[in-house]
């Protein structure tokens, strides 16, 4: 299978998931704002990694989706034309709290050269 089409493969599974997961009616689900990061599908189309990141436990919310499976592997059955429907393997995703971490470094930096202290200048000048 070609790499373009995996991506756009990946990418319809992932916003699928997403819309999917506004009908989930579990409180662990709805109440901790959950939301599907990436999907990376097999190339054998029989398996699919999630990707989500959440705002609350991500063990619990985990557990909630492993049980709602059924359900959303049943939304992607009728909205994505595959000839499989994957299976799903849930895992969490923390890059966006690692992004953020690295924004709040950068703007401390930022703050400490506003502050008075000098830049470090090149020895090429």
């Amino acid at each position: 299978m070609a790499n373009y089409r995996r991506n756009r493969i990946n990418d319809a599974v992932a916003q699928e998931l997403s819309v999917a997961l506004r009908n989930v009616r579990d409180p662990r689900i709805t109440a901790d704002l959950v939301s599907v990061t990436r999907a990376e599908v097999a190339p054998d189309l029989r398996n699919a990694t999630v990707y989500f990141s959440c705002m609350g436990d991500p063990r619990e919310v985990r557990t909630a989706l492993i049980k709602c499976t059924g359900l959303l592997r049943h939304h992607l059955a009728e909205t994505v034309n595959l000839r499989l429907t994957p299976q799903l393997v849930f895992v969490h995703d923390d890059s966006i709290a690692h992004g953020a971490r690295i924004a709040q470094l950068l703007d401390e930096i930022k703050t400490d050269e506003t502050d008075g202290e000098k830049p470090h200048e090149s020895a090429d000048d």
